[in-house]
């Protein structure tokens, strides 16, 4: 019986060290990603709110940019149907001074 306890102990430790093993290996990626935190937190924190700010300029950037768009081509559309009523009507009234 105690051969059998500890050939059971044997197995039991080797999967845990096969655990230990296998959680100490770390994917490139994540070395990475390691690394450039590493580099950030190096960085005054100045610099990083002037980075964080020219990142959420850019956020909102594109979102004014499509306002104005949109804008622009409801002004256009009213500008045309403007033209089109004019023509209509100038020359309506042209031909009854004729």
């Amino acid at each position: 019986m105690t051969v059998a306890l500890k050939s059971l102990r044997h197995v039991v430790g080797e999967t845990k060290m096969g655990r230990k093993d296998a959680s100490a290996i770390v994917a490139p990626v994540d070395q990475y990603r390691k690394q450039i935190g590493k580099q950030d937190y190096k960085k005054t924190k100045t610099a990083l709110k002037l980075e964080r700010l020219k990142a959420e300029a850019k956020k909102t950037g594109p979102g004014i940019k499509d306002a104005l768009l949109v804008v622009g081509a409801i002004l256009a559309f009213v500008l045309c149907v403007y033209a089109f009523f004019y023509l209509n009507l100038s020359t309506e009234l042209d031909l009854d001074m004729d």
